[in-house]
């Protein structure tokens, strides 16, 4: 799969992946997400990814909205602790028009007050739907314990104090800060030639000014145990357990992956689900997660069952987590891992907008896209004993942290 990558004076990076097809996703996406939020402003990025489709310059909602929807296109937006991305999907002769308008929402979005109150109800909203999910706002609760008093220690959402005294000057003090042009990548799947994508970028992109302001986003991450049991108004336990991990440019983090995939990862046949769920009846969702960030990363597990049952599941995920770290799987068990998880991955390279999203942030990281054979052979690579040393690390007792929702009495 071959990728074009067009640079721009600015620093914004284009990458194209030519495909013969009637349909074209695109994404623009900046590396500034919630981790790089100070103090007290909390919520401010996921805040102006809900901003960026109200006002801009030259068009209001209803014209944003229906710039692409028009013509049968789709756009819409998310923010993660890193990242914020829009993306959109419509036919192949409209690519300058998604172009046009991701330039317009980034770059001369006007941030009106009346629309940044009406967001912020919107948004409080949100909060209020997540907090009715524990099984969702677990997850987040958990990233806070294990990154305590770090960027990367705080809900996406925010704190709704924090977020309804946002002002219009928080926003673009944001902007300033974090949204490098250098630290932009836009990535296009559709049936175009460099030359066309190239002629384009110029045209929409390069009056955009450079800017490079100094950031420094490492962060001294010090792997912590803690366990905690929160009484919530639910009837079943929600159980997390996990640690700090590899990042991105982490030697072994393709292991971990594939660790990962195999205790608690897609399908119905990981050794979790397996013991637990299966044999036992116990839990009806049990996974585990690998997250990756620019300086670290996060390893997970999650279930959900009764509060009779829990005492039992939680034996059975520690039985299964002392036998990797025992000794190391044989050469059969991990064959059909790899199997398994290079099929996964390529049928996941089918979701072409998944693809580009993946190619842009592979820009932002590494100043190139990582191919599918890449990756590939980073899996195959791996061998028992390298699996073995990596459960030993993640999986230490002194470095495992576990958060559980109980029912009030």
């Amino acid at each position: 799969m071959e990728y074009d990558i067009i640079r721009l004076a600015n620093g914004i990076r284009v990458v194209l992946h030519q495909q013969d097809s009637p349909i074209t996703h695109a994404c623009m996406v900046i590396n500034a997400g919630s981790r790089d939020e100070e103090e007290g402003k909390f919520g401010v990025a996921h805040f102006i990814e809900h901003l960026l489709f109200k006002q801009t310059e030259k068009r209001n909602t209803n014209q944003i909205l229906n710039r692409l929807e028009a013509v049968g296109g789709d756009l819409n937006a998310y923010t993660t602790k890193e990242y914020t991305c829009v993306h959109a999907s419509f036919l192949n002769p409209y690519l300058d028009r998604a172009l046009d308008l991701f330039e317009d929402i980034f770059f001369h979005s006007t941030f009106p007050e009346e629309e940044m109150e009406k967001e912020k109800s919107v948004i409080v909203d949100e909060m209020a739907s997540y907090l009715d999910s524990p099984e969702e706002s677990i997850a987040d609760d958990f990233e806070d314990l294990i990154f305590a008093n770090s960027g990367l220690g705080h809900n996406i959402l925010g704190l709704e104090q924090q977020l309804l005294n946002l002002q219009k000057s928080d926003i673009l003090d944001f902007i300033q800060k974090n949204y490098h042009t250098s630290e932009i990548a836009i990535a296009i799947t559709g049936n175009y030639t460099k030359i066309q994508v190239e002629r384009l970028a110029h045209k929409i992109f390069d009056a955009i000014p450079a800017n490079h302001p100094v950031r420094n986003r490492k962060q001294l991450f010090v792997p912590s145990s803690a366990h905690l049991e929160i009484p919530k108004p639910i009837n079943q336990v929600h159980y997390m357990l996990g640690s700090q991990a590899y990042d991105y440019k982490s030697d072994k983090k393709s292991g971990l992956l594939l660790l990962n995939n195999m205790l608690g990862g897609i399908g119905m046949t990981s050794i979790l689900n397996l013991s637990i769920r299966e044999k036992y009846g116990i839990a009806y969702t049990i996974e585990s997660n690998y997250t990756i960030f620019s300086d670290t990363g996060l390893f997970a597990i999650y279930l959900g069952t009764d509060e009779e049952k829990v005492a039992k599941a939680k034996r059975l995920v520690f039985k299964e987590l002392n036998k990797l770290m025992e000794k190391p799987i044989s050469t059969t068990q991990l064959q059909k891992t790899k199997q398994k998880f290079i099929g996964q991955i390529a049928l996941a390279e089918e979701s072409r907008m998944s693809m580009i999203i993946a190619a842009a942030k592979n820009i932002i990281d590494y100043d190139r896209v990582i191919l599918l054979s890449e990756v590939v052979d980073q899996i195959k690579e791996v061998t028992p004993e390298e699996l073995h040393v990596i459960s030993n690390e993640i999986f230490a007792s002194d470095r495992m942290t576990s958060l559980s929702f109980v029912p009030e009495d």
